[in-house]
């Protein structure tokens, strides 16, 4: 047994050694992603200190649970965990990590001054081990798919112990993951918990490396989304600010390259439904005037939520360019698009609007939530399209028929109130971890 652990270990330090010095030449490309991504959102260009490990001390002497979630939908999804997590250790301080300013800005909004965020550093051996030193944390709990080689490895080596949580691997993952097994392997090897969303993601988990002793299924952390009530009384408002009898229609989260095909879709809705509004809510505000300089180009009337001006029956598009303001904006509409699925993104959480009783439409490429929008399908609560065409006939259908729009949000409501609950056995899971392995 021995042998082939000193085996297994000689095997992975070359490759992890290899992978890192990789990393260390691509540095300068990614600085200049930086600086080039600063010009849409100016905060890629602040804190940069942090991206490489250098994180102001933490003075407070409360030991650490650091939480990483790499951008909005990961925070969004860890809320009720942090809450669990705030009120079982109130000893601890929460540090969020995010990558993006977007999910930055998404924890200072959901968490206030209550929990402490900073950006994770680059995957880089110093940068980690600085990193590490700096903040000592007691314990790592990853969101979902944040898989860094360096990472796991300085945590482990530091007696830190790794838990994933709400773990999901698609198969297009798992077959990229395969490719570089040497590296893969001894990674998950290193993680002392995997919480996965279903079987089929804790199957190929367990095939990648993780230790089958320590992968458990609990359930979509997502479907565990409570929205306050304030977000209907908000939602009033903006309808009657929009024109309460108005058809709405939301597409939100999208990506460059879907909104050409979602004015595509517009252009044949108006012709069925010419008072109808749509809202389109950019994945990153920062890409919020390509979007309006896309509208004016295919000569739409275009209001962006930042001009603060009327919303009158002649604009056409509305673009939601503020952070934290999408639950209100799905509570204001009929039908909802989620987007991310339309390009090879993945897709992104249809859980949101599917719990406000919302039709949900989601283009072909869903990997990311696979399960989820399988069960939305399969109950008649979502569609899927794959053009602007599909996409048209299917907004047109919905905004003209109440009854169908009513019944198709019941059912996706009542999927997410089936499937609530899976925040307490994942607590479940950390209070026994814990008892036995974080001092």
């Amino acid at each position: 047994m021995k042998a082939i652990i000193r085996t297994n270990i000689s095997r992975s330090f070359p490759l992890r050694r290899i992978y890192s010095f990789i990393i260390y030449l691509l540095i300068p490309f990614v600085v200049l992603r930086l600086f080039w991504l600063g010009f849409r959102n100016p905060d890629y260009r602040r804190r940069w200190k942090e991206r490489f490990g250098f994180p102001d001390k933490i003075t407070s002497q409360d030991r650490i649970i650091w939480l990483h979630a790499v951008s909005v939908g990961e925070v969004q999804a860890s809320r009720p965990l942090v809450n669990g997590l705030m009120e079982e250790y109130p000893d601890y301080k929460i540090l969020i990590t995010t990558m993006t300013p977007t999910g930055a800005d998404s924890v200072k909004q959901y968490f206030g001054e209550s929990v402490r965020q900073l950006y994770v550093p680059y995957d880089l051996p110093v940068a980690i081990k600085h990193f590490i030193s700096v903040i000592e944390p007691s314990i790592l709990i990853v969101m979902e798919t944040e898989l860094w080689p360096n990472l796991f490895h300085y945590c482990h080596k530091n007696n830190i112990p790794v838990i994933v949580v709400n773990a999901r691997m698609s198969e297009k993952s798992a077959k990229g993951y395969r490719r570089f097994s040497s590296l893969i392997r001894p990674m998950l090897e290193k993680v002392s918990l995997v919480v996965s969303q279903g079987e089929k993601d804790a199957e190929r988990m367990i095939a990648l490396g993780a230790d089958k002793d320590k992968v458990s299924v609990t359930g979509n952390l997502k479907f565990d989304i409570h929205l306050p009530h304030s977000v209907t009384e908000q939602a009033q408002a903006l309808r009657r600010y929009f024109s309460v009898n108005r058809p709405v229609w939301i597409a939100a989260s999208t990506h460059e390259g879907e909104e050409k095909i979602i004015l595509d879709a517009l252009d044949k809705v108006l012709q069925r439904q010419s008072q109808c509004l749509l809202v389109i809510v950019p994945r990153h505000p920062g890409r919020a005037a390509a979007v309006r300089e896309l509208c004016i180009k295919r000569n739409f009337k275009v209001l962006s939520k930042s001009d603060n001006r009327e919303c009158d029956e002649n604009v056409k598009v509305f673009i939601l360019d503020t952070l934290g303001e999408l639950p209100m904006y799905y509570a204001a509409a009929d039908v909802a698009f989620v987007g991310g699925s339309l390009t090879e993104i993945g897709g992104h959480n249809m859980l949101e609007p599917a719990c406000l009783a919302l039709p949900v439409i989601m283009g072909p490429h869903v990997f990311n939530f696979q399960e989820i929008s399988q069960l939305l399908l399969d109950e008649g609560a979502a569609w899927k399209v794959s053009n602007a065409d599909e996409l048209s006939i299917k907004v047109s259908g919905l905004l003209a028929d109440a009854n169908l729009r009513h019944n198709t949000g019941e059912r996706g409501r009542n999927i997410v109130l089936k499937k609530r609950g899976n925040v307490e056995k994942i607590m479940e899971l950390i209070r026994e971890f814990f008892k036995t392995h974080v001092t």
